[in-house]
């Protein structure tokens, strides 16, 4: 791999692990990886407000973190990237388990 492609690869790596640096969005990825949720079942599940979790979805959208499916006026959310997932498990043993 040359520089230039390791310079573009860390600074989308930086990029993500920035957006992975919120507790809220942590807290609704985790929910997630159960499977794909609406923004009312995740505001519910998580505490958050409905307006918070909506605010979140939208930036972890742009970023291709989550993709979107719509059933009628519902919006369901699920994680887009398998590269979420495998972090999202090590973050788990690391700071979840006894």
């Amino acid at each position: 791999m040359n520089i230039q492609d390791l310079e573009k690869n860390s600074e989308e790596a930086a990029n993500f692990l920035k957006l992975l640096a919120s507790g809220p969005r942590l807290l609704i990825l985790c929910q997630l990886i159960e499977g794909e949720q609406n923004v009312g079942t995740l505001a519910e599940k998580t505490g958050l407000r409905m307006t918070t979790v909506s605010q979140h979805m939208a930036l972890m959208r742009a970023q291709s973190i989550v993709s979107t499916r719509r059933d009628g006026t519902t919006i369901y959310y699920s994680i887009a990237s398998p590269i979420v997932i495998n972090v999202l498990e090590v973050l788990h043993k690391g700071f979840c388990q006894p």
